[in-house]
């Protein structure tokens, strides 16, 4: 039985790429090795000039100080902008951007690929990011993908396919699963995969917060810029709330198993105050259990209410003891035979992702992460499935899906018509 642990373990760590200190990164490998490689300079470019690629950009140029940022595009020109002038501040020196190298619409993303760059990020609301990875991996460019990297289970397929395409050339990809990255959390789950706790029986995941941002719809709008400008609250752009941002829970709910697959799931949601037409048709809460071999449970709650209480926090029970990860208290502890509780360094996890990425890149050994942060994303689709319709769904069912939301990523256009459906209803709305 020992070593049957043991060899289970072992499986573990292997599957769980990023555990502990440059683990996400090739065997052997080290950070300042790949720094001491080669130092020319890489030519980066940016595409979705929102807050979080803003936020990733300026990430990036303080993870390489001989990085450049040499072109920007977006669909909206003021966003472009206003991006520009907050980099700009940040660091002037790695900004290389000429006003023939800011590309508005939805082709912009080409243009960025076909002018020279060296590694792209990509940083669009969700619904572009598997047509933008697939162009970025056949135009041979490292890719820094934020998560989550679809809306439904074709655009995770094709994440998959550009992923492994990636692999086959070379090129480094690193997800948005900032957890990832985070010293603490990979100490944390590096002792759970190790067997601290014996085997995770149960891991409970809960994100309460409040209410977000919204854009009020102007005169000059197209209805399709109204919903580009507030796309969180369309499925069709963002794929709900537990695939937007709750995919962070999941990712650290399946990197404590070990990344393994789950056999179904089963669960319910609904609107209970984010009620309004403003809020597009996404819920404002969901509950969901996922069921895995051996009798394991996953479960996942999480709201977006005012005037509710908040917590973030990860919860995983073994057979020997019991782990915990609570974002707001800062706490990251086991209890096993003795207690343990992270008392090490900490440092910004968005920052480590894009040193480990130019590590990799100028070490010449590709880092991929393309089917982690396609399955973690999976996991978020198929919590909204069965969130919608009320209806157990099999792992299997939800990846062969071909229920697609939105329109193909060569359809785009201003006065362009999205049929966007009705607000989903348990027990009615059909999803496979």
């Amino acid at each position: 039985m020992e070593s049957k642990n043991n060899n289970r373990r072992t499986f573990l760590k292997s599957t769980g790429t990023a555990v502990i200190g440059s683990a996400v990164l090739p065997m052997g490998f080290s950070i300042r090795q790949g720094y001491a490689a080669r130092r020319e300079p890489l030519k980066v470019g940016l595409i979705g000039c929102g807050g979080r690629g803003t936020g990733a950009a300026a990430q990036a140029l303080k993870a390489d100080k001989d990085a450049e940022l040499t072109c920007m595009a977006d669909i909206f020109s003021d966003y472009l902008e206003e991006s520009f002038q907050s980099l700009k501040k940040i660091n002037p020196e790695q900004v290389k951007v000429t006003d023939a190298q800011k590309f508005v619409g939805f082709d912009a993303y080409q243009k960025v690929l076909d002018a020279g760059v060296d590694v792209v990020i990509l940083t669009t609301p969700p619904a572009f990011r598997p047509a933008h990875f697939k162009a970025a991996v056949d135009a041979g460019k490292h890719v820094f993908c934020e998560k989550p990297v679809a809306v439904d289970a074709p655009g995770v397929r094709s994440v998959l396919a550009s992923a492994k395409k990636a692999k086959e050339k070379g090129l480094s990809v690193v997800s948005g699963f900032t957890f990832r990255y985070d010293f603490p959390k990979r100490a944390l789950f590096g002792r759970i995969l190790d067997g601290e706790i014996g085997e995770v029986t149960n891991v409970f995941t809960a994100r309460n917060g409040g209410g977000l941002w919204y854009k009020p719809r102007q005169e000059n709008w197209t209805e399709m810029e109204y919903q580009l400008r507030n796309w969180y609250y369309y499925d069709w752009l963002s794929g709900d709330y537990i695939v937007e941002m709750m995919v962070h829970s999941l990712d650290m709910m399946s990197w404590a198993l070990g990344d393994r697959l789950p056999l179904q799931a089963t669960g319910t949601g609904g609107r209970q105050s984010r009620t309004e037409s403003q809020w597009g048709n996404i819920y404002d809460h969901f509950a969901i259990e996922y069921e895995y071999e051996n009798n394991i449970k996953g479960v996942h709650f999480s709201r977006q209410q005012k005037g509710c209480s908040n917590t973030n926090k990860v919860d995983i029970a073994g057979t020997e003891g019991f782990a915990s990860v609570d974002i707001g208290k800062r706490v990251h502890a086991t209890m096993g035979s003795e207690r343990w509780d992270y008392k090490g360094e900490s440092n910004n996890p968005y920052e480590t992702q894009h040193e480990e990425l130019f590590a990799s890149i100028r070490a010449g050994q590709p880092m991929n992460e393309g089917e982690l942060m396609a399955n973690s994303t999976m996991l978020a689709i198929l919590g909204r499935m069965v969130g919608y319709s009320g209806q157990t769904i099999t792992w299997e069912q939800a990846m062969n899906s071909e229920h697609k939301l939105g329109p193909a990523a060569d359809d785009y256009r201003w006065d362009l018509v999205v049929d966007v459906p009705p607000i989903a209803v348990p027990g009615i709305t059909k999803v496979v």
